[in-house]
């Protein structure tokens, strides 16, 4: 096993990504629209209203989330409403969880400056909370970036490391979650599941340690991150496999060791048993909320169906509708690094494959598996912590293949920055209608777009972009709705 654990937490690619992250601040879009109404719903209700209703929410969405669900006098529809007389808001909490502490320094902000004569609405819908918001959620992606970055070092040279961060960040699904739709749930998943992931390889057992390496307090704290985990994105339950097939070999070592192996194996068993239920106590604010909106605890409120025989497993990769390797190509190489990880750490390589494919099975058995109107696959955003360390691995692997580490790594640049290149026009042309946000693409269109169109395009549209956003936002929501509008059935 290799490892570069030598590295100070501010080196001089750690301070680069600051500073990257620093610089793209102004590309955060300060909006609630869409998935983000329901999410964003939640910390509004708990921090101004202290309740869950939503009324004023659903009022407030923009335009095409409110079709089908206010009709023209402004009236809520009646079937949007639960038997418990509330809003059916079936989205997770963790997101206003996380956004809670900022939201309430910005509300306290809003009230002593309305003290003052500001006259700003202290309702949690007014322009300083959606900055907050937003300014939150690009924070969040980013510590999950930081995250992976020092997970992937541990590994790997810290240039490698450096750039698979920079590859994942900005050509995949990330920037669309983390900078342009913040009030969706994806940029905190990053968080949740690089903490998670991050707590677990700092403090799992090695080979040449005893199987109960990990403490009783440590599995208490793991059990915590992945309560956050679920509470943010549901189907981050799955990841819950990384520990338990390190469980696996726990077990394994201590039934092999023939020294104290009841003992052992009883205290493992005692420990995960408490792993499992401070987890489940974790969880306790979406099991609460499910109660109050729903009247049963375990009611998720979730009502598209489960292929669990059938599941679209090629067209989850490959489908022009989202797929997640036709979209954002670079992620097969992040996805064959996951493999390659076993010449670093096969314990490693086996939980962390064993997770992927938990995930892509789960994701593949939903019927939406396209995630609707979704940047490539959306639902994946929770492997980026995975993700980089993958294409880490796969980007050390490549370097060893020249002849000077300066060639090797100025050939790997160009590489990342021309999959960065081609996923920021693809994003462009995604944002702006130029393909459609909902169902499949012409892919003979798309590649014309990107060589003919975005480049004579996209740097008036960023410019617009930098300076007159609302106007650009607006324009963008009104194609969304005369979208929506044509797939209507005839009545």
């Amino acid at each position: 096993m290799e490892t570069h654990s030598h590295h100070s937490p501010l080196s001089g690619y750690g301070r680069l990504l600051i500073l990257i992250f620093v610089l793209t601040l102004p590309l955060v879009n300060p909006w609630v629209r869409g998935d983000g109404v329901c999410y964003y719903a939640f910390a509004r209700a708990l921090l101004v209203q202290h309740d869950l209703r939503f009324e004023k929410d659903w009022l407030a969405a923009n335009p095409t989330f409110r079709m089908g669900r206010v009709d023209a006098a402004g009236n809520i529809s009646p079937d949007q409403y639960t038997p418990t007389g509330h809003l059916n808001n079936h989205f997770s909490i963790g997101p206003a969880l996380l956004w809670m502490p900022f939201l309430a320094v910005a509300h306290m902000a809003v009230v002593a400056a309305d003290a003052l004569g500001a006259r700003i609405p202290a309702n949690g819908l007014s322009r300083p909370y959606v900055i907050t918001m937003a300014l939150t959620t690009a924070l969040y992606g980013f510590l999950g970036l930081w995250l992976s970055f020092r997970v992937a070092r541990k590994y790997v040279e810290e240039r490698w490391a450096f750039l698979s961060t920079v590859g994942i960040w900005f050509a995949s699904s990330v920037p669309v979650y983390m900078y342009f739709n913040p009030s969706w749930s994806h940029a905190h998943s990053v968080f949740a599941v690089a903490l998670f992931l991050w707590y677990w390889e700092r403090t799992r057992s090695r080979p040449e340690s005893p199987p109960l390496a990990r403490t009783t307090t440590q599995w208490i704290v793991l059990g915590l991150l992945s309560g956050l985990m679920m509470n943010v994105y549901y189907p981050n339950g799955v990841l819950m496999l990384i520990p338990a097939v390190g469980a696996l070999g726990d077990y394994h070592r201590a039934w092999e060791g023939a020294a104290r192996r009841v003992p052992v194996l009883v205290g493992l068993l005692a420990r995960h048993v408490v792993y499992v239920v401070v987890a489940l106590l974790a969880f306790l604010p979406t099991l609460i909320a499910k109660w109050v909106i729903f009247g049963d605890p375990f009611e998720l409120g979730y009502t598209e169906g489960w292929f669990w025989t059938s599941p679209a497993l090629l067209q989850v990769l490959f489908s022009s509708k989202h797929g997640l390797l036709s979209w954002t190509p670079i992620l097969l190489l992040a996805v064959l690094g996951i493999f390659l990880l076993w010449r670093y750490d096969r314990r490693l390589c086996v939980c962390l494959l064993a997770a992927f494919l938990g995930f892509y099975y789960f994701i593949a058995s939903y019927s939406i598996w396209y995630g609707l109107s979704s940047y490539g696959n959306r639902f994946f955003v929770s492997l980026t912590p995975l993700f980089v360390l993958g294409l880490a691995a796969m980007l050390d692997t490549f370097g060893r293949w020249f002849a000077t580490a300066r060639r090797a790594f100025a050939t790997a640049t160009v590489v990342v920055v021309l999959f960065i290149v081609w996923n920021v026009g693809f994003l462009f042309q995604w944002g702006t209608h130029m393909v459609p946000v909902r169902g499949p693409i012409v892919w003979r269109e798309m590649v014309y777009n990107q060589v003919r169109v975005v480049p004579v395009r996209i740097f008036r549209a960023v410019a617009g972009y930098l300076t007159g956003r609302q106007a650009m936002m607006d324009e963008i929501e009104q194609r969304d709705k005369q979208g929506l509008e044509a797939q209507k059935p005839p009545r």
